[in-house]
Order: C-alpha cells, then sequence, then structure tokens
C-alpha cells in the first residue's frame, strides 16, 4: 500500500512545493523569495478550534496518549489559519518534465548533492550496506526534499495537523497524522517545540509525515531517539533508505536509464503499464545511447514524457519503488536523473522539443536574460517560466503599449533584440 506523504501534486513540480523539497533553487521557475513571516503560520484565537481540541483529548487518550504528552504538545500549539488557507488552494499544475528537470536537477544543484555526497559518503555509504539503496539515490531524494537540508520547515506540526484535523476536509486523515505526532512526542524522539516541518506536517530531512515516521524511521546509530529534525542528517537519511528498502528496492539494480528509439517508433507501446522484457525491447530496435544493447536488468517500461521526439527512458522495478515516495512519473525521473548526475553521469543525450509556444530552452534563457537586462526581474535564467517570469513579462507589455498576456512567444524574443 502506497504511502501518501506530499501534498501538493507533482505532476512537474512538486512543489515541493510541499513546503520544502523542489523548492530549492527554482529561480523564475517559480520559487517564492524570502518574505516576511506569514502572521497566518502563527497561532490565532479560535473557540471552536478550542472545543475541538477539547473533545479530541479523549480521543487521543483512548489510544494511549497521556495526559502529560497532551499537555506538552498543546501548550503552544494553535489553530493556523494560514494552513488551512494553503490546504483549500492548492495549485494542481504540470510542467514539462525539462522544465522539471532545469529545476530540481539544475547544475547548482547537482553541485550542492556532489558536494553532499563527498561531505557525507562515510555515511550515506554506511546506510547502504545496511538497507541496499545506493548513496546517491538517498543524496537525490534529501535534493528533491529539502534542498540538502537546507528547507525543512519551520512549523508546529501540532498546529498545523490538529488545525487541519478540525477543519474537516481531510478531518480523518489529520487526525491520524496528529494521533502519530503525538506518539512522537510520547516516544520521546524529540521535543515539542523541535516538532515542526512544513505547513502539511512533513517532516525533516527528507520529509516524513508522522505516520510515515511512525512506520520506517530508524534510530541508525542508536542513540535511543529517531531524530531526523536536527542539523544531523543522520537519522533522517537512513529512514529514507529503511523506507525505499522495505518497499522493495533491489539491491545493485539502476532505477532506469535514457535509451534510443529507432525510427518511426510506435509510441503507443510506451506506458508503465507496457513492461516488457529488455530481449523484446532490444528486438523493437531501442539502444543505450550509447549504441548498444540496452543492459538486461529485468521487465522495463518505456516512458516518452515529452513524446517521441524527446528523451526517452526504460523505467526498471526500482522507479517504481522511487514512485512510492511521490506517484509522479516526473518525479521519479528527477530523483534518478539527479542520482546519475549527482555521481557524475552526463547530461541527457536526446534534446526536448519547441514548447507550445515554438521556444527551445535556450531561447527561454535569452528571453529572461534580456528582460532583467531592460529592467524586467525574471528572477534567474534557468528557462523555466514561472511566476516570476510571467510578471516581468506582462510588465514589459504594459511598459510598451502591447497586449498584456504575460505570455513568452518568438516575436517577443525578437522584439527584445
Amino acid at each position: 500500500m502506497q504511502i501518501t506523504r506530499r501534498w501538493i501534486t507533482l505532476a512537474g513540480a512538486a512543489a515541493l512545493l510541499s513546503g520544502c523539497g523542489v523548492g530549492g533553487g527554482m529561480g523564475s521557475g517559480g520559487a517564492i523569495g524570502v518574505s516576511a513571516p506569514d502572521p497566518g503560520l502563527r497561532p490565532q484565537p479560535n473557540a471552536a478550534y478550542d472545543a475541538w481540541v477539547a473533545a479530541f483529548r479523549s480521543r487521543a487518550k483512548a489510544q494511549g496518549i497521556s495526559d502529560s504528552t497532551l499537555g506538552a504538545a498543546f501548550r503552544k500549539a494553535g489553530y493556523l489559519p494560514g494552513v488551512v488557507e494553503r490546504d483549500r488552494n492548492q495549485t494542481e499544475f504540470s510542467r514539462s518534465l525539462e522544465d522539471y528537470l532545469a529545476i530540481v536537477a539544475s547544475p547548482d544543484k547537482v553541485a550542492a548533492g556532489r558536494s553532499a555526497l563527498s561531505e557525507y559518503g562515510s555515511l550515506l555509504n554506511e546506510i547502504e550496506g545496511r538497507y541496499g539503496v545506493p548513496a546517491r539515490i538517498t543524496a537525490a531524494v534529501w535534493g528533491m526534499e529539502s534542498n540538502y537540508g537546507a528547507r525543512r520547515g519551520d512549523i508546529s506540526v501540532i498546529s498545523a495537523t490538529s488545525t487541519l484535523a478540525y477543519d474537516g476536509r481531510r478531518g480523518v486523515f489529520f487526525e491520524k497524522q496528529l494521533i502519530a505526532a503525538l506518539k512522537i512526542l510520547q516516544n520521546g524522539d524529540v521535543s515539542a517545540d523541535r516538532l515542526v516541518g512544513s505547513w502539511a506536517g512533513a517532516m525533516g530531512h527528507t520529509q516524513f509525515i508522522p505516520t510515515t515516521f511512525e512506520a520506517y524511521a530508524v534510530d541508525f546509530h542508536g542513540d535511543g531517539r529517531r531524530d531526523i529534525w536536527s542539523d544531523d542528517p543522520t537519522d533522517g537519511l537512513a529512514s529514507t533508505a529503511a523506507y525505499l528498502s522495505a518497499s522493495g528496492w533491489r539491491h545493485g539494480m539502476p532505477w532506469g536509464q535514457e535509451v534510443r528509439l529507432p525510427t518511426a517508433f510506435d509510441a503507443s507501446l510506451a506506458g508503465r503499464g507496457k513492461r516488457r522484457s529488455v530481449g523484446e525491447w532490444n528486438a523493437l530496435g531501442i539502444r543505450a545511447v550509447t549504441g548498444g544493447p540496452v543492459p538486461d536488468h529485468g521487465p522495463a517500461a518505456l516512458l516518452l514524457p515529452s513524446g517521441v521526439a524527446g528523451p526517452a527512458f526504460l523505467a526498471f522495478r526500482n522507479f517504481d519503488i522511487i514512485l512510492r515516495y511521490n506517484n509522479s512519473e516526473n518525479y521519479g525521473i528527477g530523483i534518478g536523473y539527479l542520482s546519475d548526475r549527482i555521481a557524475g553521469a552526463p547530461l541527457l543525450t536526446a534534446r526536448f522539443p519547441p514548447d507550445r509556444f515554438g521556444l527551445t530552452i535556450e531561447d527561454r534563457q535569452r528571453l529572461q536574460q534580456r528582460l532583467t537586462a531592460l529592467g524586467f526581474d525574471t528572477g534567474g535564467s534557468d528557462g523555466v517560466i514561472g511566476p516570476k517570469s510571467e510578471e516581468a513579462i506582462r510588465a514589459y507589455q504594459a511598459s510598451r503599449g502591447l497586449l498584456v498576456t504575460g505570455q513568452p512567444s518568438r516575436e517577443l524574443l525578437v522584439q527584445l533584440g
């Protein structure tokens, strides 16, 4: 059974977007810059919420939560209107794989991953030795979920989960998370003031929700606590590997690989539900990017996220295990590709086709660079047209008396010079 642990649909930028995660290094692709603290994420008076908490206490006690744990948990907790607003206004959107990889496997993210792999190599290798999950995969999840520990979240998990349990839209689910969070406190893994995470309760270096923590978190070095909140990432990284291992990770097997398609390939053969043996794929003319036959790592699915004109991938069993973390093909490819790049692999061989505006990523980068040079800040030039780039385009169009659309185009690129 898949463990639900993310909150915002990641069909592209999992935006993690979940409060932490992919948010690092998004630049013009849509990252929200540093801003003043949201007052809606501080406890606010709410009599109805207080009444709900009073009634909840009896349900918590029936599940073994002590009075002392409840007292410590709710001493500084309270209703967070900003959490409710975020839950009700999640934007479900889909980014192309090209944009997604430009965000989650940017040069900066890859460089940071290589640095993390170097700094924590001994630990990651020890974790790999115990759980069989490659160090580069664990490092990639770390980079995806919290930008290597830089964005772990600082919102009270008790306040967030109790607010969302009280709110009612997903009350049953979040009450389970709240009970699990209270059990974490009662077990002594963390103190109430350090039990923090994203607005929806995802916690630590690799963003576990409380029920996933309960089931899979580990005390790797046996100090008596499963501490995924500390600056020391040991338990967070080990818990991720333990989770992937328990989900069925096959040691020594890759997640997948980029492949080349023969001319006039039948795209209807692609899809996660259409697995074939590697021998069959080879017989159909699919080749490794080096030109030889694809090595046999078991049955594989062919993924064509950008159609036959873009990069193609054969995804093996371990790709499905990555999706237990987040059931998005872009997420799975993102983790696999980032892990390969961290380990020193080159860029993808195939190019992505132009976007719906007829622009390549290089075109979009030039557009961003030229807008910024004219004083219309796009927040970076990663080639991802996100909110900041759209805002810059609108401002430029308005300043020139053009139709304000906020959309890129080849005409706009030409006009920018």
